[in-house]
């Protein structure tokens, strides 16, 4: 019982569903979820194919990424096209009797179910990474800071702090603080006006 390796393709025909996908050993197999068709690409079982099996793999895989693969079923067999691959235009696949389609059918579940149990112990192993490369301690102390008012020594003058406060220069501005005037403060003269 090979398990599926490779990538899942949903394909159409008809009304119909179906799911593409390789074996190990370069077979490919398609499947409504009740019967399977197969064809090893070893064999070379296409129409027309004038490539080696390696490369008609690999034309497969891109056109069944790309989702211009088509399906055609007929009774005891299905033709897999390529529309576009002029040098492989089509894969003719086999119905596999019943005993081996639902030897296949749990394959293919218990290694969707492996490629399941890995990708989610994958992500469980990222979240934590991003987790612990964001330190605790300093995600608290920024989100403590956001609610703690301002230390700048401007801020805490005005709202009363217990800082001395400066004392007054003769001569210095009360306007421009640490300005100092040229002249010589003489005070206010009232008998000028």
């Amino acid at each position: 019982m090979a398990e599926p390796s490779g990538l899942f393709h949903l394909l159409r025909a008809g009304p119909g569903r179906f799911l593409c996908y390789c074996r190990p050993g370069g077979a490919v197999c398609v499947t409504d979820a009740m019967e399977v068709w197969a064809a090893d690409l070893g064999d070379c079982p296409a129409f027309g194919c004038r490539c080696p099996p390696e490369e008609h793999s690999a034309m497969l895989r891109a056109a069944l990424g790309r989702g211009t693969a088509e399906l055609s079923l007929g009774p005891g067999s299905a033709t897999l096209r390529l529309p576009e691959e002029p040098r492989c235009p089509a894969l003719a696949l086999a119905q596999l009797p019943p005993a081996e389609a639902r030897r296949q059918l749990q394959a293919l579940v218990f290694g969707m179910a492996g490629c399941i149990e890995t990708l989610e112990r994958r992500l469980e192993a990222a979240v934590e990474t991003l987790a612990t490369s964001c330190s605790p301690q300093k995600n608290s102390a920024q989100s403590q800071q956001l609610f703690l008012p301002d230390p700048s020594p401007r801020k805490n003058r005005a709202a009363g702090s217990a800082l001395p406060a400066k004392r007054k220069v003769p001569g210095e501005s009360l306007i421009n603080p640490g300005f100092k005037s040229k002249k010589v403060p003489s005070g206010v003269n009232f008998e000028d006006s």
